[in-house]
């Protein structure tokens, strides 16, 4: 898709583009930016073909497969998943949902190099789309890498290209040995200038549940002397399969949306920086489903 120029934030930003162009091949070593260098992005809006309309479900997850899903697993298999294979496969992801019809808008994104330490992007966790976009948005920007739990590492196609990108990986049986890894390894990642993504939610939700959003990123910081990097996101234009939770419905012309949040530095406890991130994902989620619905 065409690169769509600098914007402000919401109020004084441009129109959405609205020609797409054809996705641009790999440049071996060299890390893409789709979403350019300033603070905000806001993709083309794409009127979906014919079969798109009729049949999104095949349409998507055959574009899916065959195509970002397929490359960058044989290149994990060869050893040969970098990070621009990373971040150019993320970015073929963000092209397919935008030819479906869903335009994008990601907004703050200068927060994302606002410190000079690595940072902890906490986010609201909604379908498998932010595991897919988040590399190709950051990545550009700074080393990251995410905390995940252990079937994302061992099922098919996707293992091997987790396992590629060092993550922290978590069973999800002990909460202690959990708590464990996330604080030893990701104080180690920090140390090294890896920023990581973390999504406290026990499981991905179309809701945000403060009683399910657990302090374990906060907890990170303090241990590491890390800043907290606020993330609302709504994705649920890739929904959740009542079966497969990675297959689920695909809602053509739903808007994709992020916005980052300021930095936040740990003080005391961390009850308040806690409390401060609950409150700009929960009030940035009602509002953005207020004025888009949600893909039940």
């Amino acid at each position: 898709m065409t690169q769509a120029p600098d914007t402000g934030r919401a109020g004084g930003a441009a129109a959405f583009p609205v020609a797409p162009a054809p996705f641009p091949p790999f440049n071996e070593g060299h890390i893409p930016n789709k979403y350019g260098t300033g603070d905000a992005y806001r993709g083309p809006r794409v009127t979906p073909g014919l079969v798109t309309r009729v049949a999104p479900f095949p349409s998507f997850y055959a574009r899916l497969f065959l195509g970002p899903v397929a490359w960058l697993s044989r290149r994990a298999a060869q050893g040969r998943c970098d990070d621009a294979a990373w971040a150019y496969a993320s970015d073929w992801v963000t092209d397919l949902m935008e030819r479906m019809g869903c335009p994008v808008e990601i907004e703050g994104m200068d927060a994302i190099t606002a410190t000079e330490k690595a940072c902890i992007f906490v986010a609201n966790h909604m379908s498998t789309l932010e595991t897919f976009m988040l590399p190709g948005m950051i990545r550009p920007r700074r080393p990251v890498t995410f905390v995940v739990k252990e079937s994302l590492v061992t099922m098919p196609f996707f293992g091997p290209i987790m396992r590629s990108r060092d993550p922290i990986v978590v069973g999800r049986r002990n909460p202690r040995e959990d708590l464990a890894a996330v604080l030893d390894g990701g104080a180690e990642r920090l140390a090294k200038g890896v920023s990581l993504v973390i999504f406290p939610q026990s499981t991905r939700s179309l809701t945000f549940d403060l009683a399910h959003f657990n302090s374990i990123a906060v907890k990170l910081a303090r241990k590491a002397g890390a800043p907290l990097v606020p993330l609302a996101l709504k994705t649920d234009a890739w929904g959740q399969g009542k079966k497969i939770k990675e297959l689920g419905p695909v809602r053509p012309g739903m808007p994709i949306r992020y916005r980052f949040g300021a930095p936040l530095t740990v003080t005391g406890n961390g009850k308040e920086e806690q409390a401060a991130i609950c409150d700009f994902i929960a009030s940035t989620l009602s509002g953005w489903q207020a004025k888009d619905g949600i893909n039940a």
